[in-house]
């Protein structure tokens, strides 16, 4: 297949407000040996630069690399021209991406593009942190803060197939509901409950074996009080704002353990990588985890920009997954 010169793309050419975000045409790069070209349904170093972590879409090139074509890892993804396959790397909301061969996931015959889109970034998230930044275990009692959001669903859905008891966060009723029906045993509404008095009563008060935050800076020093001696916290991100710097003798009270990992390290090896997308695939094809899309918008500025605007709305109705729709599958 011969490649275009340019693609149509979301990008940005300034880092402002909402208003930036703009579908417009952008260079396609040349096809590196190593890449293979796929045809998609924080700092940054120029502009434009094209938005978005996570896709799915059809192979329409292999890499041209000889001896990367025989090498047994390469091998073992069984990639090839038509392959339905999802992706984790940076600048991939395009019509076509080329991307590191090794960043490429098949996905079972079972699981739609829209699924493998939906399920990549936070899918893969969850796999490695409730492998290796936290092993979860049958009876461990676990603590998911904004447990309606995509990456909440996931985990909530995995925890309680692990066998632990879910203790979730969020700020409605009916965000509370749905959280139930992904694994949650208890549910507090912080808009109306002291998460650290709720959770250290449904604990007897002994606190969480784990917890994931995802908020950050307003959620992490309650994380301290609310966690059990030899308990783990997880500080997944920060959406309210970076959490502020603490010394290590805070640990000491309950000889706690504090990471702040990232998913790239976790799947850093081909084999790592591969590992863990045949893990979370194998949960979605089994039946065993249900990814949640919530709306999906057209590959268009305005659909960039209302996605972003319902994504950013504190105290939202958004729950699960928003995916810009660029050739029409549903």
């Amino acid at each position: 297949m011969s490649l275009p010169e340019t693609v149509e793309a979301i990008a940005i050419d300034k880092t402002g407000e909402i208003d930036v975000l703009v579908k417009k045409a952008v260079p396609f790069p040349a096809h590196a040996p190593g890449h293979v070209v796929i045809k998609g349904l924080y700092p940054i170093k120029s502009f434009p630069q094209i938005l978005g972590m996570e896709a799915s879409g059809t192979i329409v090139s292999l890499p041209t690399d000889s001896v990367l074509l025989e090498d047994e890892e390469f091998k073992k993804r069984g990639l090839k021209v038509g392959s339905k396959v999802a992706v984790v790397y940076l600048g991939v909301h395009a019509e076509l991406i080329s991307v590191p061969w090794a960043k490429v996931f098949p996905l079972p015959e079972n699981v739609s593009l829209l699924t493998g889109a939906a399920a990549a970034l936070q899918g893969l998230t969850v796999v490695t942190f409730i492998e290796e930044a936290y092993k979860l275990r049958a009876g461990d009692t676990v603590l998911i803060h904004t447990v309606a959001g995509g990456f909440g669903l996931i985990l909530a859905q995995l925890a309680k197939h692990a066998g632990a008891t879910v203790i979730g966060t969020t700020s409605t009723p009916e965000k509370a509901a749905v959280a139930r029906a992904h694994g949650a045993d208890h549910v507090i509404l912080y808009t109306q409950e002291n998460v650290v008095e709720r959770v250290l009563a449904l604990t007897g008060g002994e606190g969480v074996h784990v917890v994931y935050d995802g908020v950050g800076k307003d959620t992490f020093l309650d994380n301290f009080k609310l966690t059990r001696r030899k308990g783990t916290i997880v500080s997944v991100g920060n959406a309210s704002g970076a959490v502020e710097p603490i010394a290590p003798l805070k640990l000491v009270e309950k000889n706690l353990a504090l990471l702040r990992p990232t998913m790239a390290n976790y799947i850093y090896t081909p084999e790592e990588a591969r590992y863990y997308s045949e893990k979370l695939f194998g949960y979605i094809s089994n039946g065993v985890l249900k990814i949640n899309i919530h709306k999906q918008y057209p590959f268009t500025t305005e659909g960039a920009q209302m996605a972003h605007h319902d994504l950013t709305t504190k105290g939202g109705s958004t729950i699960g997954k928003l995916l810009y729709n660029i050739e029409g599958e549903s």
